[in-house]
């Protein structure tokens, strides 16, 4: 039951349609690892803490340095050399101190992973390598959960809901090779401040769809966005059948 604070913090959500009470209490109840605090991570930290969502562990084991300032909004100019977890939580808690917000800062591994599903309902892929993110899309089929991808480079982005427990394809049926050696990067190619921020605040509203109930997620699709030019495509993602990561789901027995 929401007490009469909540109910005029979230008083806007709660005028949405589809969403309403219960929407908002099944985000107060849950539980999202937020992998990687920099230009994605940033937004989805803090627009997940500002709709209510009880629970954030934010796992980055990366400093903030000053060349992240452009885009990365969750990290001011007194957070340089600071981990980019331990300063995402600071900017959190100072929107909703009621959000709990658990810092982990590591980078990402099977051995890290292992302990930090344990109670998540669902995990923002908000890395910028692709070792990171093949390592996501297993543990998320492993635990059960759903993965909400995006990636921003340059003024292009991309997005997906990745949930092939229950049904549809995984990101290894997106990317099938883990050698990704000629893909662009950040560090490489640049990205305009925006992008990863219209691209952060999609994968926040994707988890408030897929944890409140409310819409329909973008499951077995892919958005690509030209930003520049104001373009957006939808493509289908098919199953893979011999997809390594989740082909197991889909075998009889």
């Amino acid at each position: 039951m929401l007490d009469d604070q909540q109910l005029e913090r979230f008083s806007r959500q709660l005028l949405v349609g589809g969403f309403d009470v219960a929407g908002q209490e099944r985000l107060l109840s849950a539980s999202v690892l937020v992998a990687g605090l920099g230009g994605l991570g940033s937004p989805v930290a803090l627009y997940l803490a500002a709709a209510g969502v009880g629970r954030l562990v934010l796992a980055d084991g990366d400093r903030v340095d000053r060349s992240n300032l452009q885009r990365q909004v969750a990290h001011g100019e007194t957070d340089i050399g600071s981990n980019k977890a331990d300063s995402a939580a600071a900017a959190v808690r100072a929107l909703n101190s009621d959000c709990h917000c658990e810092v982990v800062d590591a980078y990402l591994t099977d051995a890290t992973l292992a302990g930090l599903m344990d109670g998540v309902d669902l995990v923002v892929d908000a890395t910028d390598n692709y070792a990171a993110r093949f390592l996501l899309n297993r543990a998320c089929i492993a635990a059960r959960v759903p993965l909400v991808f995006a990636a921003a480079v340059r003024t292009e982005g991309q997005l997906a809901v990745f949930d092939p427990v229950r049904g549809g394809p995984c990101y290894r049926c997106l990317y099938p090779e883990e050698s990704t050696s000629g893909l662009a990067a950040c560090s490489d190619s640049g990205v305009l401040a925006p992008v990863v921020g219209v691209m952060g605040s999609l994968q926040a509203m994707e988890a408030v769809k897929i944890l409140s109930g409310c819409g329909e997620p973008l499951v077995g699709c892919l958005l690509m966005f030209d930003l520049l030019g104001m373009q957006v495509s939808r493509l289908k993602v098919p199953e893979r059948a011999d997809c390594p990561d989740c082909a197991h789901l889909r075998q009889p027995g």
